[in-house]
C-alpha cells in the first residue's frame, strides 16, 4: 500500500507540473498568430476599401503634429519585438496566456475596424532614403484604414507588459521603456494613426493584460481564489448596468462632444471589468499585490473606479474619520493615506480592500500586509484566515495595527471580529461581532459574514481538539 501511495503522489505531482513549451510549439504559435494578424488585418482592410466612403475623425491640434520620416524605425520594430516575444516562455500555460493577450487585441480591434471603419485623414509628406524605403514597405500590405483602435498601440501594451517582466537591470529597464514610448509616439509622427486611435488602442491592450494576467514566478494567476456567490453576482449586475448606462451617454457624445465620449467610455470599461471580478467572485482579479501595488495598465485601466472607490470612502466616513480601538494596540476604520498613518502613529496595516492600491505601502515605516477581499461580498475562510493570520502576526511583533478596508464598517469588522474570538476564545461569531460593535457603533455585518466566522471559529476549534 505503501509503494502505492508513493507512486499515487508522484503521478499527482507530475500532473501538476507545469508543462514545457517546446522550441516547436514557440514556433509553431508565431506562425499562427502571424497568420491571424495578416489575414484578419487585411480582410478589415478589403472590407473598408470597398465602402463608397470612409469617415475620419481627428481634432483640430493635431495638425501641429509633426511628420517625423525616421520614427518610422521604431514603429516597424514592433514586428520584430512581436515575434520575439513568443520564444520568452518556457512553460506552455504562460505561452499560451501570451497567444490569449494577443488575439483577444487582435480580434477585438478587427472587429471595431468592421464595425466603424476609419481613414486616415492627413496626407503624408513624401520621404527619403531608409525612411521612404520602410513607408513603401508598409504601404505595400497597408492602408490608410483599420484606425481606432490602433492594433499597434494595443500589441504594444501587452509587448510593454511582457518585456518589462522579463527585462532586469535598471539601465537595460530604462532603455526598453524609452524604445516602447518612441513606438507609442510613432504612430503619430509617421501619419499611421488619429489621436483617438491611441487611447481606445491602449483600453484593449489593458482589457487584454485583464482578462489574462501575467503568471508568477511559480505559474500561479492572481486570481487563483474564486468564490461565485450570490451576493457578488447582484453586485455584478448593477456594476454591469452602470457600464451600459454610461456607454449609452458615451455614443450620445460622440458627435457632439467626441473629447467627453472617451471620458465615459474609459468610465464604461472600468465599471465593466468590475463587474466581471464580482460576477467571477474573484478579488484577486484586480491584482493587487502583497505591497499593495496594482500593475500599471490596471492602475490605468481601473482608474475611473479607483478613484471612485477613494471617493466614496471619504464620503461616507467624513463625520468619523478616526480609526476605533477594538483593543489596546488594534483599531478598525477606513484606508488611510500615508499621511493620515503617520498622524495617527501607526506602525502595521492590515488592508483588506481589493479595489484600491494600499495608499501607504510605500512608507517604509510601516509594515503593511495585504489580504484583498470583494467589498460587500463575504470572504471565504482562506480569505477571513489570511486576514486574521497577517493581525496576528503584526500586532505579535508589538506593532499599533489598523485593520481597514473603504470605509472600515464591513469587512474590517468581520476581521477584528474573528481576532476577538482567537483572542478571547469566543465560540459564537455573533458573540464576537457584538463586542466589536460595542466600541464601534457603524459596525454591520451579513447573514452570509455571520455563517463564514462561524465556520471559521468551529473550524479553529477541531483543529484545536485534534
Amino acid at each position: 500500500m505503501s509503494e502505492l501511495g508513493g507512486d499515487a503522489s508522484g503521478l499527482v505531482a507530475q500532473a501538476s507540473r507545469p508543462r514545457d513549451a517546446s522550441f516547436a510549439l514557440r514556433l509553431g504559435w508565431l506562425a499562427a498568430m502571424g497568420a491571424v494578424f495578416f489575414s484578419t488585418y487585411g480582410f478589415a482592410n478589403w472590407l473598408a476599401a470597398r465602402r463608397a466612403s470612409v469617415p475620419t475623425f481627428a481634432f483640430g491640434w493635431e495638425h501641429a503634429i509633426p511628420f517625423v520620416p525616421w520614427t518610422i524605425v521604431p514603429y516597424w520594430s514592433i514586428d520584430l519585438l512581436y515575434a520575439l516575444s513568443f520564444f520568452f516562455w518556457t512553460r506552455r500555460d504562460d505561452l499560451f496566456d501570451h497567444v490569449k493577450r494577443l488575439l483577444t487585441v487582435q480580434l477585438i480591434s478587427v472587429a471595431c475596424f468592421i464595425a466603424w471603419p476609419l481613414r486616415f485623414g492627413f496626407e503624408r509628406p513624401d520621404a527619403g532614403g531608409l525612411a521612404g524605403a520602410l513607408f513603401t514597405l508598409l504601404m505595400g500590405f497597408d492602408k490608410p484604414y483599420n484606425q481606432a483602435p490602433s492594433l499597434h498601440i494595443g500589441l504594444l501594451v501587452v509587448l510593454w507588459a511582457v518585456y518589462a517582466r522579463h527585462l532586469r537591470g535598471r539601465l537595460a529597464r530604462c532603455a526598453l521603456h524609452l524604445w516602447f514610448l518612441a513606438i507609442g509616439v510613432s504612430v503619430l509622427t509617421t501619419y499611421q494613426h488619429h489621436a483617438i486611435d491611441v487611447p481606445t488602442g491602449a483600453a484593449v491592450g489593458c482589457l487584454a493584460l485583464f482578462l489574462f494576467p501575467l503568471r508568477d514566478a511559480a505559474g500561479r494567476l492572481p486570481e487563483a481564489e474564486v468564490r461565485r456567490h450570490r451576493a457578488s453576482r447582484k453586485l455584478a449586475r448593477c456594476y454591469a448596468l452602470a457600464a451600459i448606462l454610461v456607454a449609452v451617454i458615451a455614443m450620445v457624445c460622440v458627435p457632439r462632444a467626441p473629447g467627453w465620449a472617451l471620458v465615459a467610455g474609459w468610465v464604461a470599461l472600468a465599471l465593466a471589468c468590475v463587474a466581471w471580478i464580482y460576477w467571477r467572485g474573484a478579488p484577486g482579479a484586480f491584482q493587487k499585490d502583497a505591497r499593495g501595488r496594482f500593475p500599471v495598465f490596471i492602475r490605468w485601466l481601473l482608474a475611473p473606479t479607483i478613484a471612485g472607490a477613494f471617493v466614496n470612502s471619504r464620503l461616507w466616513t467624513f463625520r468619523q474619520p478616526a480609526p476605533v480601538r477594538i483593543d489596546e494596540r488594534v483599531s478598525i476604520g477606513r484606508t488611510p493615506t500615508t499621511r493620515e498613518a503617520r498622524r495617527r502613529g501607526l506602525t502595521g496595516l492590515v488592508d483588506l480592500t481589493a479595489e484600491m492600491p494600499g495608499w501607504v505601502a510605500a512608507d517604509a515605516s510601516l509594515a503593511y500586509a495585504a489580504a484583498p477581499q470583494l467589498d460587500l461580498v463575504a470572504p471565504t475562510a482562506r480569505q477571513l484566515q489570511q486576514a486574521v493570520a497577517a493581525l496576528e502576526r503584526l500586532h505579535g511583533e508589538g506593532r499599533d495595527v489598523l485593520v481597514c478596508c473603504a470605509l472600515g464598517y464591513g469587512r474590517s469588522v468581520l476581521c477584528a471580529a474573528a481576532w476577538l474570538a482567537l483572542r478571547r476564545g469566543l465560540h459564537d461569531a455573533r458573540d464576537a461581532l457584538v463586542a466589536v460593535r460595542a466600541v464601534h457603533s457603524h459596525a454591520v455585518w451579513s447573514d452570509d459574514g455571520v455563517a463564514v466566522l462561524q465556520d471559521w471559529i468551529d473550524l479553529r476549534r477541531a483543529m484545536g481538539a485534534a
